[in-house]
């Protein structure tokens, strides 16, 4: 799949999908999804209809799926599913599970923290950091590898990572456990010429944030996951996230993820997550990721300046801030704008989304069954979570 075609018509199929995509380290999948028509304003969370969008998903290509969903103070959290395939066992309530690109928020805030900190800037060439790592670093600023407006080709599309990558479940064993370096994929990708000139068009691209992490590893003398603990993890007490390097497992309790390869069925929940890194590693839970983007939105982790220019879209990338996507949804006769990202690496997908004044969230997971469907129930489960 090509990188270089129509980047912005690419963006918005892609924002439609909503959950729909099962390939590794998805690009923003939430999308301006049409919702039912206006009903009358409801109180609280309305649990029956998005429990029926979660048995709906379960039934249509997801094994397993957790949600929890905020309306004012109050909150639900769901489950629907199995949390293995070959028997029925209860999806915990709020079970770990692997966020994929959710990662990149997290490290676009620390990146703004710095940024805060007056120890890079947002038009800072990479070169000035990061000398020599990008052929192209003199061209391509800090603001356009947060925005993925830097032109890197996506080192995802490059390597036999995902399982429909590859043609028989040994192949598949052979790559999935395999160690990766940052700067290994990072070179992989700027052997490929620039997709389009920095700066002129938007194009999803796990590259970037590698590129970020090394970004954070050089200003602040330690690992991008150690800086994120730092500065993200500890302070909000996320006790049930981690950035896990190359540990393999998934710390329990957890739901298992599928994928069917050369008609067999693997189970795909252990993987090392090093081939993601700081675009893609994190493992969190609803509750973690709820907190997260309640406490991002508020205020609590960066400046108003910087969070405005996190939420802030424009021309050239029109539904995507710094991490960030901006989502708008038709609800009836007006628009409801959410804020947040999506996640997908093999055997799991991952929402996190809120309003702005963070009165409405959702956060919701799910595991990949054998033969993914057509993962109905996603359009209205948002709907249902945002739109009255």
């Amino acid at each position: 799949m090509t990188t270089t075609s129509r980047p912005r018509t690419r963006h918005r199929r892609r924002a439609a999908a909503v959950l729909a995509c099962a390939t590794l380290l998805t690009a923003p999948a939430i999308g301006a999804a049409a919702a039912p028509p206006a009903a009358p304003a409801r109180e609280g969370v309305d649990r029956r209809a998005a429990q029926e969008a979660l048995d709906a998903l379960t039934a249509t290509g997801a094994q397993a799926v957790q949600a929890r969903i905020t309306d004012g103070r109050r909150q639900a959290v769901l489950t629907s599913g199995s949390a293995h395939h070959d028997r029925r066992t209860p999806v915990p309530r709020d079970g770990r599970f692997r966020a994929g690109s959710i990662t990149k928020t997290f490290v676009a805030t620390v990146v703004l923290q710095l940024v805060a900190e007056g120890r890079v800037g947002l038009e800072d060439p990479v070169s000035r950091h990061l000398p020599g790592l990008l052929p192209d670093g003199d061209r391509i600023t800090v603001r356009m590898l947060l925005q993925h407006t830097s032109g890197l080709a996506n080192y995802t599309e490059l390597i036999p990572s995902d399982p429909s990558a590859v043609p028989t479940p040994g192949a598949y064993e052979q790559v999935r456990y395999q160690h990766h370096e940052a700067r290994d994929l990072i070179a992989l990708a700027t052997a490929r010429p620039l997709d389009f000139e920095p700066g002129t068009a938007w194009n999803y691209s796990n590259t970037g944030y590698l590129v970020l992490g090394e970004l954070v590893e050089a200003l602040t003398g330690e690992p991008y996951a150690r800086a994120v603990e730092e500065r993200v993890l500890q302070p909000l007490r996320l006790r049930s996230t981690s950035l896990p390097g190359d540990r393999v497992s998934l710390p329990p309790p957890h739901a298992h993820g599928y994928a069917r390869i050369d008609g067999q069925v693997v189970n795909v929940t252990r993987l090392n997550p090093s081939v993601a890194g700081a675009a893609g590693e994190l493992v969190s839970t609803t509750a973690d990721l709820d907190r997260f983007l309640d406490a991002l939105l508020d205020g609590e982790l960066l400046p108003p300046e910087l969070l405005a220019e996190m939420k802030r879209t424009t021309q050239v990338s029109p539904a995507y801030g710094l991490g960030l996507t901006v989502a708008p949804l038709q609800c009836g006769t007006s628009v409801t704008t959410v804020y947040g990202h999506d996640g997908g690496i093999p055997g799991y997908l991952s929402t996190a989304l809120s309003t702005e004044d963070t009165d409405r969230r959702l956060v919701v997971s799910l595991t990949t069954a054998p033969d993914p469907g057509e993962f109905r129930g996603q359009v209205e489960l948002i709907a249902g979570a945002f739109c009255d």
